[in-house]
């Protein structure tokens, strides 16, 4: 009977342990932990938050703010540029604007630094909430180059950044130099001369190409400078090097590159390649994660969703941060030992999902525009749980701000479903569902009217004379005013469909080809997008669209 009993109590007792130790570690952390177009992440931690900001490049609003407290569960809580008044990016092609945010914290205040590349160059703003406002950027005219972040070391600050060759000559192409100054955190300005950390990368004698995106940590009296080599494409890599001093000289680590996917078969099966450009954050458990980009190409280097942010385990090596150390590739999902922490109300950013946007008081954080936010062709109070965007006469084939509101493709596999009021009054009259890449790399599904009749055309843009080419189109033989129409995304494939009865579809165009929307064929840097988008291509116009919801949804395997 006694030998009964404690075998009870110690089952019951293992079963207690078992359990809660099972509860714990089932937490997995997916990858990406942020899908679709969010490159360039930089990293902070206050408390038991964590903030990452990513590169938007001249979409509207900049830079997101996102907030976490388990690193796999993330919700925006704002962006960094909101105001047109702060900067716009107006005249400049989607791939400009921004490059790539750091974000540090320290006595009170947050910091992002960042590069707008064509106007003003580097900067500073701050705020006492990462949810924002925040402040009016103050540009750093002595820091040339890009990629700056901060380092705040007991009672001194110092600004890292990519810089040109030294004497501006280029040993060889791709050839740049890491660069420090004395920072004054408070007034915002840099202190003393300029020092030269890094020439050219890790061994310059192998003409290392493009070391940027610098980061420096503190670590057991080391200080450790952590880049990327190698550029954001397949040979992307993580390079880390270290000093007693924070202005070096700094010892490169014998065994670099710390990340790479670049020697690994690009024929296995759903790759994750191009990574690099991390940040090192302590996670819950109190060990050290990396953040990073990579890319999910479906085939060799074609991918359509952009450079995504992705996560790793870190060990420290005699002394050195490894990222992935037990792994030749980076996985799609880590175990790790800490508690789940989900948020009310928030959309997924990872893993598969389906959500509906409806247009009631605010437009969800998750639209984008392009360059700026002009609040004049838009409104949600002109028909009550509508969007209303009027038509505009510019277009997504230029530089301006057209009638645009665009959301990421996050999956491989994914479709985009608007319910639309239009009748045009004219053939140049037009509102639909793009799904864009750049200026002359999309698609776009729209409803016009052509001879008197009312039809649905589907546009191909053209690089070469940049404008759109007619490839699909069918007419109605009475007037309608209301239509449904989907863009669906398998990896390479893209289909368009419309209804005028809910989930009565008609196929416009089947399976037509997506590595025109890939960036290996656009160029650039960014991932695409569907967007709402109405013109009156280069004519004024009265008239307007209005949009009920706008549904997205996504199933890739690499998350089942």
């Amino acid at each position: 009977m006694i030998y009964k009993k404690l075998f009870s109590y110690t089952s019951l007792i293992f079963a207690l342990t078992f359990f809660s130790s099972k509860a714990f570690s089932q937490l997995t952390l997916p990858n990406p932990i942020l899908s679709g177009f969010y490159p360039d992440p930089a990293i902070c931690k206050v408390g038991s938050d964590y903030y990452v900001v990513n590169s938007t490049f001249s979409f509207f609003p900049g830079l997101p703010v996102l907030h976490s407290k388990d690193l796999k569960n993330w919700r925006q809580i704002g962006s960094v540029i909101t105001r047109p008044s702060q900067m716009d990016f107006m005249g400049e092609t989607v791939s400009r604007g921004l490059f790539a945010p750091a974000i540090n914290y320290h006595n009170g205040l947050f910091y992002v630094t960042c590069t707008d590349i064509d106007n003003g160059g580097n900067f500073v703003v701050t705020a006492k909430n990462p949810a924002g406002p925040w402040s009016d950027p103050v540009y750093i005219r002595e820091v040339r180059g890009i990629d700056p972040s901060l380092f705040f070391d007991d009672n001194k600050a110092y600004i890292i950044y990519n810089s040109n060759p030294p004497d501006n000559k280029s040993l060889y192409s791709g050839h740049r130099t890491l660069r420090m100054y004395e920072f004054d955190a408070v007034n915002l300005k840099v202190i003393g001369e300029e020092t030269l950390l890094v020439n050219g990368g890790v061994d310059i004698s192998k003409k290392p190409i493009w070391i940027e995106g610098p980061h420096i940590y503190k670590r057991e009296g080391w200080y450790y400078l952590m880049a990327a080599e190698g550029g954001t494409a397949v040979n992307h890599s993580e390079v880390v090097l270290r000093s007693k001093n924070p202005r070096g000289p700094y010892i490169a680590y014998e065994k670099n590159p710390i990340l790479t996917q670049r020697h690994l078969d690009p024929n296995r099966k759903n790759p994750i390649t191009s990574t690099g450009h991390a940040d090192l954050v302590e996670g819950p458990d109190g060990k050290t994660y990396a953040i990073f980009i990579a890319v999910r190409p479906y085939e060799g280097d074609y991918y359509n969703t952009g450079r995504e942010t992705f996560i790793a385990p870190v060990k420290w090596i005699d002394g050195w941060p490894v990222i992935n150390p037990d792994n030749e590739e980076v996985l799609y999902e880590y175990p790790v030992s800490w508690k789940e922490h989900k948020f009310k109300n928030s959309i997924p950013l990872n893993g598969n999902f389906d959500y509906k946007f409806d247009f009631k008081d605010s437009l969800n954080s998750q639209f984008l525009f392009l360059r700026t936010n002009k609040a004049d062709w838009y409104s949600l109070q002109t028909r009550k749980n509508y969007l209303t965007m009027n038509l505009s006469p510019e277009t997504i084939m230029g530089a301006a701000n057209p009638s645009f509101l665009g959301k990421r493709q996050q999956h491989l596999t994914s479709e985009a479903i608007v319910e639309m009021d239009f009748s045009a009054k004219q053939d140049n009259e037009k509102a639909g569902l793009t799904i864009f890449q750049n200026e002359t790399h999309f698609y776009y599904i729209c409803k016009s009217v052509k001879n008197g009749k009312e039809v649905i055309q589907l546009f191909k843009s053209n690089p070469k004379t940049k404008e759109m080419d007619l490839i699909e189109e069918t007419s109605f033989n009475e007037p309608v005013k209301k239509v449904y129409l989907k863009i669906n995304s398998n990896k390479d494939k893209y289909s368009f469909s419309y209804a005028t009865k809910k989930n009565d579809w008609q196929t416009l165009g089947k399976d037509l080809d997506g590595k025109f929307l890939s960036t290996r064929v656009a160029g650039g840097f960014v991932g695409a997008l569907y967007g709402m988008y109405t013109t009156s291509l280069g004519v004024k116009s009265t008239n307007a669209a209005q949009f009920k919801w706008f549904n997205y949804s996504g199933n890739d395997e690499t998350f089942k």
